[in-house]
């Protein structure tokens, strides 16, 4: 039996100063198969994007993608804060639709999680009309911030969540959580960094955004991350660092997470093959 190919992505922000159209085209340079899409900013620094449907940045993404070969599957990013943002959603929806994209990635910073969960279930309705599906990423320093509690949302809204390495580490996700909900992973985010965690939210934030590790290259277990997976789910790498992208360039930083990530995949491919013998 044939092991189906592992597609490799490069998040958005990996690169979050490169806009989508940019994005495309170093992607395809370092060898990656699929990027994610950043179409509405997280912060009030980010720079926006626009990528609605008619603008000039969507046909030239576009164009870029049709060249290249590059996908987008999966677009972000939206806190959902229990301030009504539907409108906010469906936008983002009708940009992910016409880049092909079939899932959107969210998460919580409402404390009323009933009202959240009813928020999901309906952003999770309205993303059927576009063939996207929300994912709940649950993330260490928000209200949802460990596995069994993205997994409980995702499967009563049913939506689907994603898992980062980073946070994984961060909130002490165990490989038990993992295998009981791999059914709702579409996705699995890498990264690396140390077994420290840093001191208080604001230290988890600045990591999490600005200083992520390159796979590898920290003492995250990725290789056993990506081994408790099936062997055909698509990993996008996710790891920034205003450093290093300063140090090296946009697709000097991009080559070198795409060697390290095929380098984590590698040895994640002879721990499944251990495990079978």
């Amino acid at each position: 039996m044939t092991t189906p190919k592992r597609l490799l992505g490069l998040a958005q922000l990996s690169l979050v100063n490169t806009a989508p159209p940019e994005l495309v085209t170093i992607a395809a340079q370092a060898g990656f198969d699929f990027i994610g899409a950043r179409v509405r900013p997280v912060t009030a620094t980010e720079r926006r994007y626009d990528m609605q449907p008619g603008s000039a940045m969507l046909k030239e993404t576009l164009a870029r993608m049709r060249d290249t070969g590059v996908t987008v599957r999966d677009i972000e990013f939206l806190l959902l804060d229990g301030s009504g943002q539907r409108e906010a959603w469906l936008q983002m929806m009708e940009a992910g639709h016409a880049l092909g994209a079939s899932s959107v990635t969210i998460a919580c910073a409402d404390p009323d999680t009933a009202r959240f969960a009813d928020n999901l279930a309906r952003m999770t309705e309205d993303g059927r009309g576009f063939g996207i599906t929300p994912t709940l990423e649950p993330i260490s320093y928000q209200v949802v911030d460990s596995i069994p509690a993205a997994a409980d949302l995702a499967r009563k809204a049913g939506c689907r969540i994603v898992v980062d390495a980073l946070h994984l580490n961060r909130f002490g996700g165990t490989v038990d959580q993992l295998e009981a909900n791999l059914d709702l992973v579409p996705l699995l985010q890498l990264c690396d960094g140390p077994f420290r965690r840093p001191e208080g939210r604001d230290g988890l934030v600045a990591e999490s955004r600005s200083e992520r590790g390159i796979p590898g290259e920290g003492e995250f277990d990725l290789a056993g991350l990506v081994a408790a997976f099936p062997a055909g789910l698509p990993v996008s790498v996710e790891s920034p660092s205003d450093r290093r992208v300063a140090q090296f360039g946009e697709l000097g930083w991009a080559r070198r997470l795409k060697a390290a990530a095929d380098a984590v995949l590698a040895a994640a491919d002879k721990l499944e093959k251990v495990g079978k013998a």
